[in-house]
């Protein structure tokens, strides 16, 4: 992955990641169709993912666990409201119970996905929109935007062998922090 930059805009709540890959759209669009392959770069080694269901339609859910260093299993899940295959995608994501059911109290956060192609590469943009700015708040406190600026290995390469294939790399790790962080708060805290 080359070229990765953020951008946070706390007036429009959003935060816009573009990163871009030596691979063309349809590979691309596959790590995030096919649940194996999202599950190689949806959590970062410490914290890999596992997709109980992924059924990638309009209307379809997703539902996932990571599986932390001392055997916590913060669960998430997303809701597909949109679309255009290969090149663009919306889905709504949250937090999720032990039982898998939505932590309401957390909110969601709704993500638009687009792959274009850039001089014979493919360039991903990922925007982030927040239900409040207090939400934004939280998970940037979680370090989300941390997450978002790089990868694990100084040479930048992904010690699991997507190369140039891992689409939100270092989103995902974000992910796993801040679900492990928010699961914990959720439990000890409940709304």
């Amino acid at each position: 992955m080359a070229g990765v930059s953020i951008e946070k805009d706390a007036e429009a709540l959003t935060m816009k990641f573009v990163a871009e890959f030596d691979a063309g759209i349809d590979r691309v669009w596959q790590l995030w169709k096919d649940p194996r392959q999202l599950e190689r770069w949806w959590g970062p080694p410490t914290y890999p993912a596992t997709f109980e269901k992924h059924d990638f339609r309009v209307g379809g859910r997703s539902a996932y666990y990571m599986t932390g260093p001392d055997s916590e299993k913060p669960r998430g899940w997303w809701q597909i409201t949109a679309i255009e295959e290969p090149i663009r995608f919306e889905f709504d994501d949250g937090f999720a119970d032990d039982d898998g059911n939505p932590v309401e109290a957390m909110g969601s956060v709704h993500g638009v996905v687009t792959l274009d192609s850039a001089r014979g590469k493919t360039r991903m943009t990922s925007l982030s929109s927040f239900e409040s700015a207090d939400q934004l708040q939280q998970l940037m406190a979680m370090g989300m935007e941390e997450g978002m600026g790089g990868g694990d290995r100084p040479d930048g390469r992904d010690p699991r062998g997507t190369e140039g294939l891992s689409p939100a790399r270092t989103h995902a790790r974000t992910n796993a922090r801040t679900h492990a962080q928010t699961h914990a708060h959720a439990r000890t805290h409940p709304a």
